[in-house]
């Protein structure tokens, strides 16, 4: 079986690509490593000889068009990620998410793909007044992220419909685990929060700290994928993919006081644009028709993702 993982130098698609070449697929990747990293898929280029890197962007249709041949499925996840990065650069965001998502349907459609699976998020949702989040929920996005996530949603949908290629969109619920990159300004909260409290140095928290989040290890994410792969009648529909739970950023924080042994400080600032209160997955329809269930819950991955950056 030959797979196509957009974005599969990032943090998501190289825990999926490492994956996918373990059951033993031929994977290409298709990365513009603006966001992945080479070292993210050092392992996997070691390890396997069935894996294929195409350096490419996904703006561009003929980087797309040779990307997709030959592929029966792909995994969508090449996007350019991060709400205070698309409140900054908007255009930039819109263009690689809505316009390379395009560009990807279109080729997987010429190409006769099987099935596209999209990895979309739990912004679009906004600030919802109740809990959890169902999937026939209104979305109400607050950023140009989640704006050109729900986009990608629709043009799935529109495929699916207009066209018969198989989409099934993924919702991903504040994913954290190994190689996620603490150092980046637009770092995701536990590897930036771990980071500094392994230097000791005081935590930066955007609000009262009891804004919550169904943080999601990334070992999750990746069996999600492979469900809406092969699951029947899945097509055409949106899935939440989360734990199920939610912990509030002050929880985290003793939690990481408590694994790590030391007494950490935490500075609160005012929130910021664009940030969701309280983020909370009903994964009951990924339940039900995907057949997922969490394998690893939050203590256990924070433990792991703790392990893991002590070592880098």
């Amino acid at each position: 079986m030959r797979f196509l993982v957009t974005g599969g130098a990032g943090f998501i698609g190289s825990h999926l690509t490492e994956w996918l070449l373990e059951q033993g697929y031929l994977v290409r990747v298709l990365d513009n490593f603006s966001t992945g990293k080479q070292e993210n898929l050092a392992g996997c280029r070691q390890r396997f000889n069935k894996v294929e890197i195409l350096e490419g962007d996904l703006r561009d249709l003929e980087t797309t068009r040779l990307a997709c041949q030959g592929r029966a499925g792909i995994f969508h996840l090449g996007a350019l990620p991060s709400v205070s990065r698309s409140l900054e650069n908007p255009r930039e965001t819109t263009e690689i998410n809505i316009l390379g998502t395009i560009n990807l349907l279109i080729s997987a459609r010429e190409a006769g793909v099987k099935r596209v699976i999209f990895a979309s998020s739990s912004s679009v949702y906004g600030n919802t007044p109740r809990l959890p989040k169902k999937e026939d929920m209104t979305p109400n996005p607050l950023s140009p992220y989640a704006v050109t996530k729900l986009a990608g949603e629709e043009y799935c949908r529109i495929f699916y419909r207009t066209f018969g290629l198989e989409t099934v969109i993924l919702r991903y619920f504040n994913v954290f685990g190994p190689c996620q990159d603490p150092a980046s300004p637009y770092a995701a909260v536990i590897p930036k929060f771990i980071r500094l409290a392994l230097q000791q140095r005081p935590l930066t928290v955007y609000g009262d700290g009891n804004q919550s989040r169904d943080f999601s290890y990334v070992d999750n994410v990746v069996s999600a994928n492979m469900l809406a792969w092969s699951a029947k009648d899945a097509s055409g529909q949106a899935y939440n993919i989360g734990c199920g739970e939610r912990f509030t950023l002050n929880h985290l924080i003793n939690e990481l006081r408590e694994a790590l042994g030391i007494n950490l400080e935490a500075h609160y600032l005012e929130p910021r644009p664009g940030d969701v209160r309280h983020s909370y997955a009903d994964i009951s329809r990924a339940m039900q028709l995907l057949g997922y269930r969490p394998k690893v819950k939050f203590p256990e991955g924070l433990r792991y993702t703790i392990q893991y950056l002590r070592k880098a």
